[in-house]
């Protein structure tokens, strides 16, 4: 954690720009006392952190909790393997999220994901939530273009030129929401 403080703490485009990674002196131990942590969702809906007997660990399990009216309810579940990884996905999605021009956002169908999954290069990058191999999050690769399969419902789109991101529009026809042309 330290260390992915100090690469890229400082840089809120590349750690805040939908999710918030919170600063080292926000970091904070819940209130169940179960976990150390690090990030909240943009609405406040969901959280992540580190259990804190695997705080020894050098590259620990993140973990989720959602936000529920029942408290509870409420537990923290699975999330990515290593903290390592955590934070490659981290700036991967808040990349999806920095420039308007540049980003995209597709309500995805099965026909989308197909599309997406012959036009695309599927990422060697672990599905996550851990275990959720049908539901999980999935990333591809395009001619200078990033994409996020959020499992069946969205397809997340970033071009390093707005004409590399229409060029993955045009791949995966849809309704994109930043789409003026």
């Amino acid at each position: 954690m330290r260390e992915a403080y100090l690469l890229f703490g400082r840089r809120r485009d590349l750690i805040s720009n939908y999710d918030v990674l919170l600063g080292p002196a926000e970091l904070y131990v819940d209130d169940a006392r179960e976990a150390l942590v690090f990030r909240h969702e943009n609405q406040g809906a969901a959280s992540w952190g580190i259990l804190l007997d695997s705080l020894q660990d050098d590259d620990p399990a993140v973990f989720s909790r959602t936000d529920l009216v029942d408290k509870s309810a409420e537990r923290w579940e699975s999330w990515l393997e290593r903290l390592s990884l955590c934070f490659v996905e981290i700036v991967l999605s808040e990349s999806l999220h920095a420039d308007e021009e540049l980003c995209d956002f597709l309500d995805a169908d099965e026909s989308d994901v197909e599309s997406l999954e012959e036009n695309f290069v599927r990422l060697a990058f672990p599905v996550y939530p851990i275990g959720d191999e049908e539901n999980g999050g999935r990333w591809f690769l395009g001619q200078d273009a990033l994409l996020r399969d959020d499992a069946d419902a969205a397809i997340f789109a970033r071009g390093r030129t707005t004409e590399d991101l229409d060029r993955a529009r045009d791949l995966i026809p849809g309704d994109w929401l930043n789409d003026h042309r």
